[in-house]
């Protein structure tokens, strides 16, 4: 490359003095920081977490010595493949053309370099792993007598440990960064050694891998720009009204509960893709919560003091605000889960406040939790337990890092390569702006949430937990529902969905849509993308129902939105955030939304 001196000129060896000065400096004070942090860092906590892992596999092991067979009959299946990849590269050797014994999956993007295919060495890299990583896995699906719970660890971790030692993650075998290391004469590993010690440096001595340009976007200022106000505000949440854009509005106006695992705003990126800025272009009345990042002083919070302080106490500052009755509400993910919580506790206490329910990707009865439920075992919530009990909250890294390990080699490893391997700077991205946003979750809280829903799975039960101590029901919910779960998503994954919704009383209405729990629900109208799946038939078993849907191309957002006509009452003149009975606190997004962990 041409921008490149030669190695040996004064400049070329200026600059790489400089550079190797400049890594030397931040390493010592990354060490020095670290001697002194190092209680405060978790290792003992991490340790504890390789113990319990090693214990997984330990006990994995010893279900496989009791059948020794089995053992042995794979071996000989893994050698065979392994013989047949030998001829094939052999053939190839020789000149002729050969098959390949293993191709990587269709959506696999880690071998698109055509030299993974063309060049004979690394195509017997990439297909031993490819042969070698799914047999480890296989194994797991196949070894007798292991104990649901114990398989699906395994299998978790398993392909955790596969997709870790992928050849695209090593320098010497991964044909790209080989490439750029020599067009470049080493810069992009240095480079990379630049973006590593950043990284450690934001995360005070732990890795903290950025999957985007952080300094790029701006809360307020070029994401989550729709025109609103702050009208209400309490301990845990700030109540946002947004802006009409119609003269006339429904007459109910329509209550957002987010999730507080992450900010609102994964609902207001950018104009063009924003629901709440949709929702108010359809002549919605919108008002959002906006979730405070808690500190150690809100620990003692609970589920039910987020119920509280969350949707009841924003339905009375609603009621107050424009006079009316009901609202239209919809819970997304974890807000939904309260949502739902909310609704069976008004039920039971006659408070005939909501028209409507709907639920984005929202589980209720967890049997179906999907991977997730590989981290609430007795061990590890304990764990979590003790994390928190010091600094009276999880940190939103640690959350972070759970689901990014759901997609480990879209959220990880793809970053690794790029940012460390090849040495290049993250790429401007809003959401995952937002997906790095991550927030903190009070003990008392979470504790029960993980406790209650993820490992008992009480609320599906009727009196199963109680919210305010009143025992709840979600059978006693008898408002119309809509239900939108999304076909490939690791976080709620659609059957769960499904088979919380039948714990409804009243009449629902099921929706999923393609795509993943964030690019399924953030679908606009006019991005003419992804598709989705109706059936007005409500069968025992989602696989039925999956099976007689009618499947649409586009966004689900038209479908709901003539779903929640029948609940929105009359057109009314359109209500001006901050000039009905609540004054204007701030503009949206509000102060609480800003506050980084």
């Amino acid at each position: 490359m041409n921008t490149i001196p030669e190695p040996t000129s004064p400049e070329a060896l200026s600059r790489l003095a400089e550079e190797l000065t400049d890594i030397a400096e931040r390493s010592q004070r990354l060490i020095a920081d670290f001697t002194e942090n190092a209680d405060k860092l978790n290792t003992g906590e991490t340790q504890q977490e390789f113990m319990l892992i090693g214990q997984t596999f330990m006990q994995y092991a010893m279900k496989l010595a009791e059948n020794p067979i089995q053992m042995i009959e794979a071996q000989a299946d893994l050698w065979a493949q392994y013989s047949s990849l030998w001829q094939n590269t052999l053939q190839r050797i020789t000149g002729n053309e050969a098959a390949p014994v293993a191709t990587p999956d269709a959506g696999d993007r880690r071998f698109k370099d055509a030299e993974w295919s063309n060049n004979i060495i690394f195509d017997y890299i990439k297909q031993s792993y490819l042969l070698t990583s799914r047999w480890l896995v296989d194994q797991t699906g196949h070894t007798e007598g292991l104990e649901p719970h114990l398989a699906k660890k395994v299998d978790f971790f398993t392909r955790q440990f596969v997709d870790a030692i992928s050849p695209t993650n090593f320098v010497a075998t991964n044909p790209t960064v080989l490439k750029e290391t020599l067009e470049t004469r080493g810069e992009n590993l240095l480079k990379g050694l630049q973006n590593i010690l950043s990284d450690m440096e934001r995360g005070h001595g732990q890795l903290r891998i950025s999957q985007t340009d952080m300094e790029a976007f701006s809360v307020g200022e070029n994401i989550a720009v729709t025109p609103g106000q702050v009208v209400f505000q309490n301990e845990l949440m700030q109540l946002i009204h947004y802006e009409p854009t119609t003269e006339t509005q429904f007459e109910t106006p329509l209550l957002i509960v987010p999730p507080w695992i992450n900010k609102f705003y994964i609902l207001d990126l950018r104009p063009e893709n924003s629901f709440i800025k949709w929702a108010t272009d359809q002549g919605h009345s919108v008002y959002v919560i906006s979730w405070i990042n808690p500190t150690e002083e809100l620990r003692h919070k609970d589920f039910t003091s987020y119920m509280m302080d969350g949707p009841l106490a924003a339905l009375e500052a609603i009621k107050t605000d424009i006079g009316v009755q009901k609202v239209n509400a919809i819970g997304y993910c974890l807000g939904g889960t309260l949502l739902s919580a909310t609704l069976a506790y008004a039920a039971k206490k006659n408070m005939d406040s909501f028209a409507s329910a709907t639920f984005f990707t929202t589980l209720v009865d967890f049997e179906k939790a999907g991977e997730l439920s590989v981290f609430v075992d007795e061990d590890q919530i304990q764990a979590i337990e003790r994390k928190m009990r010091d600094k009276g909250f999880l940190d939103g890294a640690e959350m972070a890092s759970t689901f990014n390990s759901l997609r480990s080699n879209d959220l990880i490893w793809s970053f690794v390569v790029s940012n460390y391997l090849m040495g290049k700077e993250p790429f401007p991205f809003d959401l995952l702006f937002w997906n790095s946003d991550s927030t903190r979750l009070p003990e008392a809280m979470h504790s029960f949430y993980l406790r209650n829903m993820y490992q008992k799975n009480l609320m599906r039960e009727p009196g199963g937990i109680s919210m305010g101590n009143v025992p709840i029901n979600l059978g006693d919910i008898d408002v119309p529902t809509y239900f939108l779960a999304t076909k490939e998503d690791h976080i709620a994954p659609w059957p769960g969905v499904y088979q919380g919704m039948k714990r409804f009383g009243g009449q629902s209405k099921f929706v999923l849509a393609a795509s993943g729990h964030i690019a399924g629900v953030i679908n606009p109208p006019t991005a003419e993308k992804y598709s989705y799946w109706t059936n007005e038939q409500k069968l025992d078993e989602q696989e039925d129902w999956l099976e007689s849907s009618v499947e649409k191309p586009g966004s689900w957002w038209n479908d709901w939105q003539s779903w929640i006509l029948s609940n929105t009452g009359q057109k009314v003149p359109a209500r001006i955030p901050g000039k009905g009975k609540l004054s204007s606190i701030e503009a949206a997004p509000g102060s609480y939304v800003k506050v980084r962990s």
